[in-house]
């Protein structure tokens, strides 16, 4: 059997991440799709969670920490008046004590104020964080229990969708660090019921990301080679945030060998330490960080090989 060649192909593929499969698992069948010989993702979602995750490929790699810390939004369902050892439906669910009738409508949106702005939140046990080297889920699995201290997160809004007896289904838009699984606990804690777990988590956003423009493993599969490249976004689609700045081609050379340029008359008057995208004939070949000289310095560029190819 002949072993598949691998492309260097760079630029960020929406996955629309399917239910019951990690994200690593996911991002494998993707690379194995694209034939891609480099490849990572923008921050995880669990087994159990589906939706928007972002994949990159090739000189992509470089900038997936952006979205990392990016505010994200998800839809939620909550299920009060239970728990899970895991926060979710993956672990053992109990019922609390609580013996309250059904919220209404107008309680939970009550409640909901609460847990709007920024709020502090423990991290659950359940969770990649570290604590003397060790993930904290390897503690949980052996039954221990960290003390972990509360963090600051940032809720941007919460809406509620649809509430059906002891279900409540939720729109979050949060910041980066906010566990879902947590929250929705500290929601039915809330709302008297001792505790919530989620029965199903979507994300729908990232920054400035829609799931409507993600693609699913099996439309992936049923493409070929020309279909599956044209699903791809360009490099500089992670980095909307930071000012774009042109480079004569003299300017784009000096920076490729390590060299601080001098600020070009349009682009000056920015402040010291401001990152910015920049291009040479139009095509993006990197970020760059203004001193405090007022002159630019290269911050992360693209290897030189893509500078003159495919605009990426």
């Amino acid at each position: 059997m002949t072993k598949t060649k691998k492309r260097h192909i760079s630029g960020v593929l929406l996955l629309d991440k399917p239910l019951g499969i990690s994200s690593n698992k996911a991002i494998q069948i993707a690379k194995h799709l694209f034939a891609a010989a480099k490849c990572g993702h923008t921050g995880t979602l669990d087994p159990m969670a589906t939706g928007l995750l972002p994949v990159c490929f090739g000189e992509a790699t470089k900038f997936s920490s952006i979205l990392l810390g990016a505010n994200k939004t998800y839809e939620a369902t909550l299920r009060l008046g239970f728990l899970s050892t895991t926060g979710d439906a993956e672990g053992e669910i109990s019922p609390t004590s609580a013996t309250v009738p059904n919220p209404a409508f107008s309680e939970c949106e009550q409640v909901l104020k609460n847990f709007s702005g920024d709020i502090l939140q423990i991290p659950p046990m359940y969770s990649a964080l570290k604590h003397q080297g060790k993930p904290l889920y390897a503690y949980a699995r052996n039954g221990e229990v960290i003390a972990r201290p509360a963090r600051k997160i940032t809720i941007h809004g919460i809406q509620i969708r649809s509430l059906r007896q002891n279900e409540l289904h939720l729109c979050i838009q949060c910041g980066t660090g906010t566990y879902i699984r947590t929250l929705a606990e500290d929601i039915g804690k809330a709302l008297g019921y001792g505790g919530a777990y989620l029965t199903s988590l979507r994300r729908t956003a990232i920054d400035g990301f829609d799931i409507s423009q993600a693609h699913t493993l099996p439309a992936l599969e049923e493409m070929d080679a020309i279909a599956r490249d044209a699903c791809l976004l360009p490099v500089h689609c992670l980095l909307h945030a930071y000012p774009a700045v042109a480079l004569d081609d003299q300017s784009a050379l000096w920076l490729q060998q390590g060299r601080i340029i001098e600020c070009q008359p349009d682009n000056c008057a920015m402040a010291a330490g401001e990152i910015i995208r920049l291009y040479s004939r139009q095509r993006f070949i990197g970020l760059g960080e203004i001193t405090a000289e007022q002159k630019i310095m290269a911050k992360r560029l693209l290897s030189n090989v893509y500078w003159s190819a495919t605009p990426v």
